[in-house]
């Protein structure tokens, strides 16, 4: 038992760490230290939470009392009166925005109610840097019961039966592809774990690596027992540090512990994973130029077949899995495929992660059940838009994927589904739009990424989106013409018919989508000239109100360009022709005379 009677978690992900919850950690130790309970009360710095709008996050257990927005110099204050005096600390518990009241437990909070946590299950509870507080939430047992009790044909057969879709984005049964690596005879296979995450606001396997990364090993060795592979690599992008710190030690207990190298548990079975670093190039994201990437190669992708399976690192059969999927597999394993199969909807079983961003109230990673509809994940778990502001959209998929409107609110959020919609469920990011966001724009800030991004093998990619992206400039700098918008359309059917991999093929979504959804507004832009979320600079001018001009002269002080004349005491007028709309007058303006529309 542990000698401990209580235990202080704190959040340490990569958002907390940046607002020092490592600095408030060694501050609790030190309070406790100073009030001589160092040896009753431990402090754990975790994993990710989920809840980041909220922190850094404390959760005191065995009571689970949940702090919001906690500071190193808050720890004093935690330990002497929750601690040692057992109140709680009204103004670091999270505040329920319908009611105004003060909620200590977290399993009543909007935010997590709905959430069913699988993947994460153990991201907020155990210290990821302790293999033995991963032990004592069953890990490794599903490794054990596999070398012990289940043939690799059973195993698989388990998985199949369960469901389980790859979480990478395509969505390929996960029990088939461990099939066709067994089936491909060789004398050396490979397990690969995808860490590459590449789309903007995406978080969700780093959350995972850094707040449980045995998880991911486990089910890596699993794998390799399934297939016949003896050697797994886990390909993660360079700008991870702390994820890929945490791996490191994770593998380093791992073979302490004699779960990883030779002769595993006893059971004659070898199997040792190393790391491959990626340089954060978004394509890399796609099995087949992940490979070439850890071959040393340019990281393009190839046709296929051949797949992976039968031709894949170094020429042998390899499985390729991302992080999240990996995090699925113990579970199903101990718990049953009955049991997965439960969850979620009939083509699309368990739950699926989301990094919940953009213009809403609780950002933060959700793991929700299958099946969940879009307006349960933005307007109960999201607690709705910022400031009020009325919902436009909801990009989800990342760059690869479409945008969704309020239509689509009452969405049970599965493969299919999102597909059917114009979008795709990608890697789980999942980005809210307001009615001041463009989605011309928004398109265009895509596309943006994709042509940076384009790792140029084929051509529709790398000179297709580079013209749906010059269109789309020419439209947001009021150029456009009506013409435009049927190129728009047409090529960026051509790109998703002839782009080379996956990426290419779904690069034109979020302009397709936009399109079918707010083709008014791709009108105004075009024959209007206007913008009407007051976004494209180049489509509005800057005026001054006659009624409310004193003629103090700090806007035309302020102006760079010389664009506004007026003498003291008199109305002063911009000249559009010469202004380069840079805000400056409207914001040293102390009486609102100046406006832009």
């Amino acid at each position: 038992m542990s000698r401990y009677s209580m235990h202080i978690l704190v959040c340490g992900g990569t958002g907390c760490k940046s607002s020092d919850s490592d600095i408030l950690v060694e501050k609790l130790k030190k309070e406790l230290d100073k009030q001589g309970l160092g040896e009753t009360v431990q402090v754990i710095m975790t994993g990710c939470f989920g809840f980041c709008e909220k922190g850094p996050i404390v959760k005191v257990m065995p009571d689970n009392t949940f702090y919001t927005q906690v500071k190193p110099s808050d720890a004093e204050e935690i330990v002497e009166e929750h601690i040692v005096k057992g109140r709680k600390i009204d103004h670091l518990l999270y505040t329920d925005p319908e009611t105004s009241k003060h909620i200590t437990d977290s399993n009543r909070m909007g935010f997590y109610k709905k959430q069913m946590r699988i993947a994460l299950r153990n991201c907020g509870f155990i210290d990821p840097e302790r293999i033995d507080e991963y032990i004592a939430r069953d890990g490794y047992m599903a490794l054990g019961k596999v070398l012990s009790e289940q043939t690799p044909e059973e195993t698989i057969a388990l998985m199949k039966s369960s469901g389980l879709r790859g979480r990478g984005g395509a969505g390929f049964p996960v029990g088939l592809k461990w099939e066709f690596a067994r089936n491909n005879v060789s004398d050396k296979k490979y397990v690969v774990c995808n860490a590459d995450e590449g789309d903007p606001g995406a978080f969700m396997d780093r959350s995972i690596l850094e707040g449980d990364p045995h998880s991911v090993l486990e089910a890596m060795a699993i794998i390799g027992y399934c297939i016949g592979a003896d050697e797994g690599y886990i390909y993660i992008r360079a700008e991870y540090p702390l994820a890929i710190a945490r791996l490191k030690t994770a593998l380093n207990q791992a073979r302490e512990y004699g779960l990883l190298g030779k002769d595993i548990m006893g059971s004659g079975f070898n199997f040792d994973i190393g790391l491959k670093y990626g340089a954060g190039a978004f394509v890399c994201g796609e099995e087949t130029a992940l490979i070439h990437s850890m071959e040393g190669e340019r990281g393009e992708p190839t046709l296929k077949p051949p797949f992976p399976a039968e031709s894949g690192y170094l020429g042998k059969p390899t499985n390729v899995n991302n992080v999240e999927t990996l995090a699925n597999v113990a579970p199903i394993l101990l718990k049953g495929a009955e049991w997965f199969s439960s969850i979620g909807t009939e083509k699309s079983k368990g739950t699926k992660v989301f990094a919940l961003a953009g213009q809403i109230n609780n950002v933060g990673l959700i793991e929700v059940p299958m099946g969940t509809t879009l307006r349960e994940v933005i307007f109960e778990i999201g607690g709705g838009i910022k400031d009020g502001k009325k919902f436009k959209a909801v990009q989800t998929g990342g760059p690869s994927g479409g945008c969704l409107t309020e239509k689509h609110l009452d969405t049970p959020i599965d493969y299919e589904n999102l597909v059917e919609n114009g979008s795709m469920m990608g890697s789980g990011g999942m980005i809210v739009m307001d009615e001041d966001d463009c989605m011309v724009s928004i398109a265009k800030y895509y596309l943006d990424f994709t042509v940076e991004e384009s790792c140029g093998k084929c051509a529709p990619c790398r000179i297709g989106n580079k013209r749906l992206h010059e269109l789309l400039e020419r439209i947001c700098e009021g150029k456009g013409e009506t013409a435009d918008l049927d190129r728009l359309r047409n090529l960026g059917e051509v790109i998703k018919d002839t782009s080379l991999c996956g990426l290419g093929q779904s690069s034109p979504n979020p302009v397709l989508s936009t399109l079918d959804n707010f083709y008014d507004e791709y009108t105004s832009h075009v024959h209007d000239k206007k913008c009407a979320a007051g976004v494209c600079k180049d489509l509005m001018e800057y005026f001054i109100l006659e009624e409310h001009c004193v003629g103090c002269t700090a806007c035309a002080r302020a102006c760079p360009v010389g664009a506004i004349s007026g003498e003291r005491k008199e109305l002063h007028v911009v000249n559009p022709d010469t202004c380069i709309k840079c805000g400056a007058c409207l914001e040293k303006c102390k009486f609102d005379a100046v406006i832009l529309k």
